[in-house]
């Protein structure tokens, strides 16, 4: 006797009772939160471009039936439906997509939108690395969540040797003060609890703003100076370096302008929290070893 053409009733129950035995699947998300999936995730919402990244890292690219703006690596997710920007999201798109989890991203997307998405009954892991040795931890857990795990074990594990490495050749060499300047006016640059400090850490820099908490701080000019950095990088909107970095050279007194350690790495590569922080990190490390040259 059949159930389904080509498939006996004994088979069937086996298969019934293989899919009732498939443990749920359970991740504590960073905002303490224990995220429940029955099954792997077919259907994912990604609401930043890094996070986007980092599910594609995690091998579930193609599971991925909507993100935000900017959402531009790799290549094939600027193909994928927009949902809005990371800070005003669509939500009855995002509904009409009908995803299985949605991404979020824990200090960029607005709080009620992303409470409102659970109320309507979406099943939300919110998601953040602040330091470059939790991605791994990051594209792990998003892995489980989409079934994945057995493709992300090797982006995991060329990500930690590439880590590794990096802190092995710098991070015990001694500390060059460094400016890292995201925007010019205003002038805002990466306090103590960010990515980019950890970065500089790494590099074995010394971050001249990390005892500021505050997510992107304003500061003043004045302030700079005062620090008297060793070595300024900058990053801007783009891949070109931005003309208002060569602004410090009217501060011939500042050491990094009296010795030339000016230097730009695409926003890109740092201020995202995937993969290719290493990339950048690669940058910022050699323009900090090449300013620590000339102490």
């Amino acid at each position: 006797m059949k159930l389904f053409p080509g498939i006996s009733i004994s088979v069937a129950v086996t298969l019934f009772f293989a899919a009732e035995a498939m443990p749920a699947i359970e991740i504590i998300d960073d905002e303490g939160a224990t995220v429940r999936l029955e099954q792997a995730a077919e259907r994912i919402i990604s609401l930043a471009p890094s996070l986007t990244e980092l599910v594609f890292a995690a091998g579930a690219g193609d599971k991925i039936v909507g993100v935000v703006e900017y959402s531009d690596f790799p290549p094939q997710a600027e193909a994928i439906p927009i949902v809005g920007r990371f800070d005003l999201l669509d939500l009855e798109s995002i509904l009409q997509l009908e995803p299985d989890l949605v991404v979020a991203w824990q200090s960029g997307n607005p709080r009620a939108s992303v409470r409102r998405l659970k109320q309507l009954g979406l099943t939300v892991y919110i998601a953040e690395p602040k330091t470059l040795d939790t991605i791994p931890e990051h594209i792990e857990k998003l892995a489980r969540l989409a079934g994945t795990t057995s493709i992300a074990s090797a982006v995991i594990n060329e990500f930690q040797s590439n880590y590794d490495s990096l802190r092995a050749e710098f991070s015990n060499k001694p500390a060059v003060k460094t400016f890292y300047q995201v925007w010019d006016v205003p002038l805002i640059t990466s306090g103590g609890n960010e990515l980019i400090n950890d970065i500089i850490s790494l590099c074995g820099g010394q971050n001249i703003f990390a005892d500021l908490e505050l997510v992107a701080p304003k500061i003043s000019e004045e302030s700079v100076l005062v620090r008297n950095p060793e070595v300024i990088i900058a990053s801007g909107m783009d891949i070109e370096r931005p003309e208002w970095l060569d602004d410090w050279k009217m501060w011939p007194s500042v050491s990094a302008v009296e010795k030339n350690h000016l230097y730009f790495v695409p926003p890109e590569l740092l201020q995202r929290h995937t993969p290719r922080a290493l990339l950048g990190a690669r940058q910022m490390c050699d323009h900090i070893d090449r300013a620590r040259q000339t102490l």
